[in-house]
């Protein structure tokens, strides 16, 4: 058995007026993060983890931000389609354990909806992805809430 691990991390500025959306799902703020897609932190934190632990390069390089055909596009359909990429490469995700950084608004009553998200997408049980959630305390453009970040680590396997 081959086990590898993988470690991902994004940022993105909180902006005023556009949709907040988090692990797939959609949060009620009056701020949302600013992308070239729909600016899903936690899902491309945890794209680019499952691609470097294939080897696979980095998300950007899969769906490079300067092509229009992904420009505001849902990242569970990345995700979805890192996932095949992984499996047609022989590998099989073992688990993930995540962490959101975030002053506003709490993750923690969202956890739950996400992991269901996330485990449908992926086609994987909800009990193989752990999503935590901190603060900055109020500390740096986090705590300022001017952006919001997240970080991921995956183990995958392949036979």
């Amino acid at each position: 058995m081959k086990i590898r691990t993988g470690f991902g991390y994004d940022i993105h500025q909180l902006v005023e007026g556009i949709d907040f959306i988090l692990g797939g799902v959609k949060l009620e703020h009056h701020k949302g993060a600013k992308g070239h897609s729909d600016a899903d932190v936690l899902i491309h934190a945890i794209c680019d983890a499952i691609l470097g632990a294939a080897n696979m390069r980095d998300i950007g390089c899969l769906f490079p931000d300067n092509d229009p055909q992904f420009k505001g596009i849902d990242s569970t359909l990345l995700l979805k389609e890192v996932m095949r990429q992984v499996r047609l490469k022989g590998y099989e995700l073992s688990n993930i354990d995540s962490t959101v950084v975030l002053e506003r608004p709490k993750v923690n009553p969202h956890v739950d909806k996400m992991k269901k998200v996330l485990a449908e997408v992926m086609e994987i049980d909800e009990d193989q992805i752990s999503i935590k959630a901190t603060t900055s305390e109020k500390m740096s453009f986090v705590g300022k809430e001017e952006g919001v970040k997240a970080y991921a680590n995956v183990l995958i396997y392949s036979e």
